[in-house]
């Protein structure tokens, strides 16, 4: 006969768990410019939980990360059951009805934080857009988790304004990890880059030429409006429009040395005509070439 597995919220082996003094979020968290934000209430690691079990027919009043990376586990959200397995994370806004379990056979290990703040419900509902049943697939990354234990660490130490501020920010970066995974591991990924990452790519590397629009595409092999169709929908801008943005970002570079003038920079970038190049450097910063000069003190 199998045995039964007691239920039971947290006393696992291993365990780490902080749970933020109500206080401090109260008196710091929810006023501070940086942290209310959105900021950390509570935070842990489970490894293998047998008998994890929660239930919270009201929901929570935060929202809920959760990743795991070893075993299985369930989540049933809005009456809706979906399976975990390594390698996926569930988010779980915050007033939302929910159950999991770790599965008894092949009990999660998990990662796992709870958070508010001012963008808080922004930042989940961009979360759960690219996801699909609220478990998106996310590969294990080493980096990512020493993001976590960077967090819990620095809280671990205790809860000074600035170490407040420093984890909530790390935070951050956690949160993108997980909502723009295909750049946090770009390097990784960098040998199954799609064509509008390689064509992001040459654009860096012909910084200093003049290209158009035409070789943009031929180098995609793509037509011209297909090409150029998609790289707006990845970058927000035309191709040619954001090559010109490289270009500006790198003359901003060039500007700040007192041996190069600005026509030199113009050539430098693939532009003979260095009148050209001030519109465009004015149109986009907002002021001349030779007014950046001037108020970074250069020449």
């Amino acid at each position: 006969m199998k045995e039964k597995v007691a239920r039971k919220r947290e006393g696992f082996e291993g365990q780490r768990l902080i749970v933020l003094p109500k206080k401090i979020s109260t008196d710091f968290l929810t006023k501070d410019p940086i942290t209310r934000q959105i900021y950390i209430t509570d935070i842990g690691y489970y490894p293998k939980a047998r008998g994890h079990y929660i239930k919270r027919s009201a929901g929570v009043g935060q929202h809920i990360i959760i990743y795991c990376v070893e075993g299985s586990g369930w989540v049933e959200i809005d009456r809706k059951r979906v399976e975990i397995q390594p390698s996926q994370f569930v988010t779980i806004p915050m007033n939302t009805p929910h159950t999991y379990s770790a599965n008894e056979d092949d009990p999660w290990t998990i990662y796992w934080i709870h958070f508010k703040g001012e963008l808080a419900a922004y930042i989940v509902d961009l979360i759960l857009q690219h996801a699909k049943n609220y478990k998106p697939y996310l590969p294990y990354n080493e980096n990512r988790i020493k993001l976590f234990e960077d967090i819990y660490s620095n809280l671990e130490r205790g809860y000074t304004a600035d170490n407040l501020r420093y984890v909530n920010m790390i935070f951050y970066h956690f949160l993108s990890s997980l909502l723009y995974e295909d750049k946090f591991n770009y390097i990784q990924h960098s040998a199954e880059k799609d064509v509008i990452a390689s064509t992001l790519d040459l654009m860096q590397q012909k910084i200093h030429t003049r290209i158009t629009l035409n070789e943009f595409a031929e180098f995609a092999n793509l037509s011209v409006s297909y090409f150029s169709t998609i790289f707006r929908e990845r970058t927000g801008y035309a191709p040619v429009e954001y090559f010109n943005h490289l270009k500006v970002q790198k003359a901003c570079q060039y500007l700040l040395l007192p041996d190069i003038t600005v026509k030199e920079t113009a050539q430098k970038l693939g532009m003979d005509d260095p009148y050209y190049f001030s519109r465009m450097f004015s149109k986009l910063m907002g002021i001349s070439p030779k007014e950046y000069r001037k108020r970074n003190n250069v020449g």
